[in-house]
């Protein structure tokens, strides 16, 4: 790094602290905004009232102060057809960022202030004031903005793209692994094409269209790993062949009170497809609130049981698990089938007794929580593994049940909807099965926005709902009372709700920071009626179903993300009452935008997206998403699911007919692989 032009020991320390360690990290240095030369306008032109870019000399600065005491720091600049003042108020540190000669980049709307005066929002330095190149050479020009630092500012890192870039892209080509053919097919420039596009664009379009082969190789080479670890578990790996003689399945359908959904017939097609073949299944079934995932779990281990195998169903929570146990037992009854439940409540004696129904395999059907991948637990001939909520538990505690030596099936399912093009990036080292459709009959909720000035009339509203004997939910976003922000906490407004607004009712309150035997008790009574009205935190944003329970309640609901809103609201409706969910909110403009969109969706899956498309993807995938180490800093899965499922196609489809790349012509990729991607992607090498 310090042998390139302009960077030496002390330089590529710098560079270091900001995560640039090679010549290759700065190759692939992301810039943070480009500014089309052709919207900056002349200085002369710039009118008051307008947003407008302009490009400049400082010829004078300074820090001025008002009467009030508010210091700014102000500049004048000038091209070839006038002069402007700039201002930053309550900035005076900016002084120390300009020298008189800089050439200077602004952003921001004009203002009428003893003349004109522009107020910049952003601003970039494109040169220092020892390079006094003409401003009017600069015409056509893209101006290229990059990540800085206070040590290695703007101007440096534009300085060393200049010196360098040339020399950068010489051994790019080595490592183009796209036929032509294959760009071509894909719609894809050359890799030295895009990164050179990506430093030096000659128009705006070309850096749409680099960033695009950028992504691809992102989503590829995450893809590449993922079917490394699907091809691994699942033909690799032996699987069970599962025999079906529908001596259980036909029965169970016969006796159910309503029909399946199509999208749950299909959903079972691809299933039965999975376990009755020679590979090991492993899918994720993923399905709104309410969509039917449970019947088709249920079914699915009729299969394994049918063909003499043991099913399992993993909760997260103990009282999830009984109220799973307690459904499927329903089910079954008819069929002569026992359901076995193991948690970590049970007495020693009833333990040791499902333990050894467990390893003598009398127990075919077993529902629990972590208490089934605990030392001393023995199953007979697992063969089928259904994870619960996923999300709950680690990776770890996911994969443990099927670490034996004939593995079992495993079949992951999750009520939190996601994007598909989310679903694939996280989670593509499974088969990814939808349940789109909602049973015909589900009541929806009634979604309220209100305003705080209105919670009055809310609290009389809840009272009403008690009346007929409803229960209720409220939600907050703190636990506790924060003095840096504005927000009431669940601690505080249980107190204020037992003894001042519901002194007659029976309140509780229920957090993360409780013990998770306070936090089962709180539940517990809250299923029986015992409680009117729960006042929590998002803890309960998964979990257990209250069918009496009416109404959500909301607070501060713009802090909520629309997919968290979304889990929220899936707490009410189950029953057979009207439901509602009151948001109470002053939102800002584009939290406003963020409710109305909740407000008229009840498809979460519609929620989940527009979510991706309002927030981003963020930290997706947790510290793996943040600087130079993050997974994805091209691709956008708000729009690139075309691209995803490219990556996706031509990575299963490499690794199928050559598991190990070691064949000529993909032994590149393989090391290309191993030496760009296997650290930041060796998160999803699990299992």
């Amino acid at each position: 790094m310090q042998f390139l032009k302009g960077v030496g020991p002390v330089r590529a320390e710098m560079l270091g602290r900001m995560g640039i360690m090679t010549a290759r990290d700065l190759l692939y240095h992301v810039p943070r905004r480009y500014d089309d030369a052709s919207t900056v306008q002349p200085i002369a032109g710039l009118a008051v009232g307008n947003e407008v870019t302009a490009v400049g000399r400082v010829r004078s600065k300074g820090v001025i102060s008002t009467r009030k005491g508010l210091r700014i720091f102000q500049t004048v600049i000038q091209d070839d057809s006038g002069m402007i003042t700039c201002a930053w108020p309550g900035q005076p540190w900016l002084e120390n960022k300009f020298q008189e000669g800089d050439l200077i980049l602004v952003t921001g709307p004009v203002k009428f202030f003893h003349g004109r005066q522009l107020r910049p929002r952003e601003f970039t330095v494109l040169a220092r004031a020892s390079d006094e190149s003409p401003i009017k050479s600069h015409a056509g020009h893209i101006f290229v903005t990059y990540p800085a630092s206070e040590e290695v500012p703007q101007w440096i890192i534009r300085g060393l793209f200049d010196k360098n870039l040339k020399v950068l892209l010489e051994d790019v080509s080595e490592e183009e692994y796209l036929t032509i053919s294959e760009q071509s097919k894909l719609g894809l420039m050359t890799l030295k094409e895009a990164l050179e596009a990506l430093h030096t664009p000659a128009l705006m379009e070309t850096i749409e269209q680099a960033r695009r082969r950028l992504a691809f190789d992102e989503l590829f080479f995450l893809q590449l790993v993922q079917a490394q670890v699907r091809y691994k578990e699942s033909v690799q790996t032996p699987g069970i062949v599962f025999k079906r003689t529908n001596k259980l399945i036909r029965p169970m359908h016969e006796s159910l009170p309503f029909s399946l959904t199509e999208a749950q017939t299909q959903s079972l097609r691809d299933i039965y497809a999975y376990m009755e073949s020679s590979r090991r299944m492993k899918c994720m079934l993923q399905g709104d609130v309410g969509s039917g995932k449970t019947i088709i779990a249920v079914f699915s281990m009729l299969l394994a049981v049918e063909g003499g195998f043991q099913a399992v169903l993993m909760a997260p929570t103990e009282l999830l698990a009984e109220q799973h146990a307690e459904r499927l037992a329903k089910l079954v009854k008819p069929l002569g089938l026992q359901v076995y439940l193991l948690t970590g409540r049970l007495k020693a004696a009833k333990r040791k007794e499902i333990l050894v129904a467990l390893k003598d395999g009398d127990a075919r059907l077993i529902v629990g929580t972590h208490a089934l991948i605990q030392e001393g637990v023995e199953f007979s001939d697992l063969g089928l593994v259904v994870v619960d909520e996923q999300q709950r538990f680690g990776v770890r505690q996911r994969m443990a049940l099927g670490e034996r030596e004939v593995q079992p099936d495993t079949l992951i399912m999750s009520a939190t909807p996601i994007p598909r093009s989310l679903a694939m990036a996280m989670y593509g080292d499974l088969d990814l099965l939808i349940l789109g459709e909602l049973p015909p009959g589900r009541k929806p909720v009634d979604t309220l926005l209100r305003y705080p000035s209105e919670r009055d009339d809310i609290y009389r509203f809840l009272e009403s709902e008690l009346k007929e004997g409803r229960q209720i939910y409220i939600v907050y976003p703190l636990v506790e009372y924060s003095d840096k922000v504005d927000l009431k906490s669940a601690t505080e407004e249980y107190e204020r709700l037992s003894n001042e607004v519901f002194p007659d009712r029976r309140v509780a309150l229920i957090h993360g920071q409780l013990p998770s035997d306070d936090k089962d008790m709180v539940m517990r009574d809250f299923l029986a009626g015992e409680v009117d009205i729960l006042v929590a935190t998002t803890v309960i944003e998964v979990g257990i179903d209250v069918p009496n329970a009416s109404v959500m309640v909301i607070e501060h609901a713009e802090r909520f993300g629309l997919s968290q809103l979304h889990q929220l609201r899936g707490r009410v409706g189950r029953g057979p009452s009207k439901s509602y969910c009151i948001l109470i909110s002053e939102p800002s403009e584009l939290a406003a935008e963020r409710l109305k969109i909740f407000k008229k969706t009840s498809d979460g899956f519609k929620v989940a997206q527009a979510d991706l498309r309002i927030r981003g993807q963020g930290d997706l995938f947790g510290s793996q998403q943040h600087g130079r180490d993050s997974i994805l800093r091209f691709a956008d899965l708000s729009k690139d699911e075309g691209l995803l499922l490219d990556a996706q196609t031509r990575a299963r489809s490499l690794v199928e007919s050559d598991p190990e790349l070691n064949s000529k012509g993909v032994s590149s990729i393989r090391r290309l692989m191993d030496n760009r991607y296997i650290e930041r992607l060796k998160l999803f090498s699990v299992g």
